[in-house]
C-alpha cells in the first residue's frame, strides 16, 4: 500500500504544539520556577500559617488564658485570707468548677460549628438565631446544675470531706453561681464572633478585666479587708463586665449583617441543636474527667511517696 502525500502531512504534525512565550522568550517557565521556590519554602509557609493561626485562635487563647488568670488571682489573695478559705476554694473550683465547665463548654462548642457552616453558606441571618438557640439550651444546663451549688456543704460533708472546709465551700459555691451563668453567655458569644472573625473585642474585654479584677482584689481584700464576700465579688464583677461588654458589642451594631434581633425562632427545632450539643459535651466533659482523675491518682501517689 503506497503513502499518499496527505499520509506524509500527518506523520510531521507533532503531537504537542509549543506553547507561545509571554512577554519574552521563557516568561512562563520563569513563573513555574517561582512558584516551586515558594512552594519548596517550608519556613515561609509555616510563618504564614502562623499568621493566619493567630488571627484565628489567637484571640480566644487570650480569653481562655485571661479567664484561668482572674480564678489564679482570686487564689492568691483569698490564700492572704487564712488556710481554710483557700482549701475550699481549691476545692470548689477544681472539682465544681471543672465538672460545670466542662458540660457548658462542650454544649457550647455545637455552636461554633454551626455558625461556621451558616457563614460559610451566606446565611448570616442564621447565627443569631442559633445562638439564641444555644443561650436557651445552655441555661437550662445551668439550672439543672444549679442543685450542685446550692447543696455543696452537704455534698462534701457526705463524700468524707472536712466539715469546716466544706462549710466555707459552700459559701464559695453559692459565688460561683453567677460565675456559672456568665459562662451560659461568654461561651456562646465567643463562637459567635469568632465565626465572623470579630472575637479582638473579646480580647480586649479580657486584658482589661484581668487589670480590673487584680485591682479590685486588692482594695477588698487587703484595703479594705473585705475577706472572703471582697475576693469573690471582685471575680464576679470582673467575670460580668466581660459579658456586658460583648452583648453591648453584638446588640449595638459590632454585627449588622447576623445580628437581626431576638426572634420567636429561637425557640424552634430546639431537638436537633440539643443532639448535636448533647454529643459535644459528653466527650469534652469525658476528657475533662479523664484528666480529674489522673490529677488524683497523681496527687495519691505523691502523699504515699510513689513519686
Amino acid at each position: 500500500m503506497e503513502r499518499t502525500s496527505e499520509d506524509d502531512e500527518r506523520l510531521t504534525v507533532p503531537l504537542l504544539e509549543p506553547k507561545p512565550a509571554i512577554d519574552g522568550a521563557g516568561g512562563s517557565n520563569d513563573e513555574e520556577e517561582e512558584e516551586v521556590g515558594c512552594g519548596g519554602s517550608l519556613g515561609r509557609r509555616l510563618v504564614e500559617e502562623n499568621k493566619k493561626l493567630r488571627v484565628v485562635a489567637g484571640p480566644s487563647i487570650c480569653a481562655r488564658a485571661t479567664s484561668f488568670g482572674v480564678t489564679v488571682i482570686s487564689q492568691a489573695f483569698i490564700g492572704h485570707i487564712g488556710a481554710t478559705e483557700l482549701a475550699a476554694y481549691a476545692l470548689v473550683s477544681t472539682v465544681l468548677m471543672r465538672f460545670s465547665n466542662g458540660i457548658l463548654l462542650g454544649i457550647a462548642s455545637a455552636l461554633e460549628t454551626l455558625c461556621g457552616l451558616s457563614y460559610g453558606a451566606k446565611q448570616y441571618h442564621m447565627l443569631s438565631i442559633y445562638l439564641q438557640r444555644s443561650w436557651i439550651v445552655l441555661f437550662y444546663c445551668a439550672v439543672i446544675l444549679l442543685p450542685i451549688y446550692l447543696f455543696t456543704t452537704p455534698l462534701l460533708i457526705f463524700l468524707g470531706q472536712d466539715p469546716e472546709i466544706s462549710a466555707v465551700a459552700g459559701t464559695i459555691s453559692l459565688w460561683y453561681i453567677l460565675v456559672m451563668f456568665s459562662y451560659v453567655l461568654g461561651f456562646t458569644l465567643q463562637m459567635y464572633l469568632q465565626a465572623q472573625s470579630k472575637n479582638m473585642i473579646v480580647t480586649y474585654l479580657a486584658l482589661v478585666n484581668l487589670g480590673l479584677h487584680l485591682f479590685l482584689s486588692w482594695l477588698m481584700v487587703v484595703k479594705f479587708h473585705f475577706g472572703l464576700a471582697g475576693a469573690m465579688g471582685s471575680m464576679v464583677i470582673a467575670f460580668w463586665i466581660s459579658i456586658f461588654g460583648q452583648l453591648a458589642f453584638v446588640f449595638f451594631g459590632g454585627c449588622p449583617l447576623t445580628w437581626t434581633g431576638f426572634s420567636f425562632f429561637a425557640f424552634t427545632d430546639l431537638g436537633a441543636i440539643i443532639k448535636l450539643s448533647l454529643s459535644s459535651g459528653v466527650m469534652l466533659w469525658l476528657v475533662n474527667g479523664a484528666f480529674e482523675i489522673l490529677d488524683k491518682k497523681i496527687y495519691d501517689s505523691k502523699r504515699k511517696g510513689d513519686l
